[in-house]
């Protein structure tokens, strides 16, 4: 049986550039990428809205701000280099009532912490840049672009097997097993033997820590995101991309418009929690799914604290019509017949057991095993850098798995 120093466990993004990373840094090493579907960044990598964020939501400090803003330089050169289309098309974040102003200046200081090139806009400035958006003023944020991450993913995967790496698709990790000198993946598709493994299963993440025999620190929630799609000959009233100003204590940016690399425009998403893990429809339920989310008590002091926001989520989810008046706060010719459904997206949200959303990347160390356990968006922006993380705190706590 062949051993490998490393099987990252998951095919999204962060995945496959932990892998990248770990291939660039480590020549000698053999590693193998497992993804349990039949192709790679089916779930949130391949269901996000492409955007290569800037950071400037994030807290100061925290992983998501350096990494995001990290991230979206070496993602914009990573797309340069290898020839992937992308632009960096800028976007707004506007106010459109007066009661939000104190908040969008709040955004606007913490885009300055951030490092960012941020502007704060009239609106005026922001007809001019958005000319169908009505506003009471804006922010501009020149840096974020947008790009099909699947794309980027496909990329991964070619400079991994360039690199000498192993890639096995269709391939469900059961249970990890320890050894005296390291790991046993058990799978659907046989064994093997591995120094350490590195968990980036995403919406699985927190079942994974569970195989290698740990507590999981909090429980992956399930939000799925639906959207919407203009119309072809309405795309005219989106310029670039266009967001809200977000409720600050909710992790979510709130319905916006979205130009997507193929020209066509996404508005969305809401934020309704799923009943199945893997859940892309209103009808997707699974049993052991809902069991979990219901009895875990975390669940219930969240709803707790924004059954208000929850209950609108559910109506804009069940009423176009509801969803229709938010994206009109932003451009009011939006009509409902310019819009028609379009794919929806789950996001794999670490909860506490008090109730408390993580709110930043949390990346846990096992015996023998290393685990991504809260990686949301920015994630696909920041995923070279996270690819970088991984392996700089393999060197550091995990020197024995870089030898066979």
């Amino acid at each position: 049986m062949t051993q490998y120093n490393f099987t990252i466990i998951g095919g999204g993004i962060v995945g496959l550039s932990t892998a990248l990373a770990i291939g660039q840094r480590y020549p000698d090493c053999k590693i193998l990428v497992l993804e349990k579907e039949n192709c790679w960044a089916y779930h949130q990598t391949g269901n996000n809205s492409g955007v290569i964020h800037s950071g400037i939501y994030y807290k100061p400090g925290s992983f998501k701000a350096k990494f995001a803003r990290e991230g979206n330089l070496s993602m914009v050169r990573f797309c340069q280099e290898h020839g992937i289309p992308h632009d960096v098309c800028g976007k707004v974040i506007v106010a459109t009532e007066s009661e939000e102003l104190p908040l969008l200046d709040s955004l606007y200081q913490r885009g300055l912490k951030n490092g960012l090139t941020v502007k704060r806009i009239s609106p005026e400035e922001v007809a001019e840049i958005e000319p169908y958006v009505r506003s009471v003023g804006g922010i501009r944020v020149a840096a974020t672009g947008i790009v099909d991450y699947r794309q980027v993913c496909e990329k991964y995967v070619e400079l991994i097997s360039a690199q000498g790496g192993e890639l096995r698709l269709n391939t469900t990790v059961q249970n990890l097993r320890e050894t005296s000198d390291g790991l046993v993946v058990e799978t659907n598709q046989g064994e093997f033997e591995t120094r350490m493994a590195i968990n980036c299963a995403g919406l699985q993440s927190d079942r994974v820590v569970k195989l290698g025999q740990m507590q999981p620190p909090a429980k992956i929630i399930p939000f799925r995101g639906e959207y919407y799609e203009l119309k072809p000959e309405k795309r005219y009233l989106v310029k670039h991309l266009i967001y809200p100003v977000p409720n600050p204590n909710f992790p979510f940016l709130g319905v916006h418009f979205t130009r997507m690399i193929d020209g066509g425009i996404h508005a969305g998403p809401n934020a309704v929690l799923s009943f199945k893990r893997e859940g892309y429809k209103k009808t997707d339920f699974d049993w052991g799914d809902f069991v979990e989310i219901i009895t875990f008590p975390g669940c219930w002091k969240l709803a707790q604290s924004y059954w208000q926001i929850g209950v609108e989520e559910i109506i804009r989810s069940f009423s176009k019509a509801a969803f229709v008046r938010s994206l009109q706060r932003l451009i009011p010719e939006i009509k409902a017949d310019d819009l028609r459904p379009t794919h929806a997206g789950v996001r794999a949200q670490a909860l506490m057991e008090n109730g408390q959303l993580v709110d930043d990347f949390l990346i846990v160390e096992g015996h023998k095993t290393l685990h991504v356990c809260n990686a949301p968006s920015p994630a696909a922006t920041a995923s070279l850098e996270i690819g970088r993380a991984i392996a700089d705190r393999v060197e550091t706590l995990h020197a024995t798995s870089l030898q066979l």
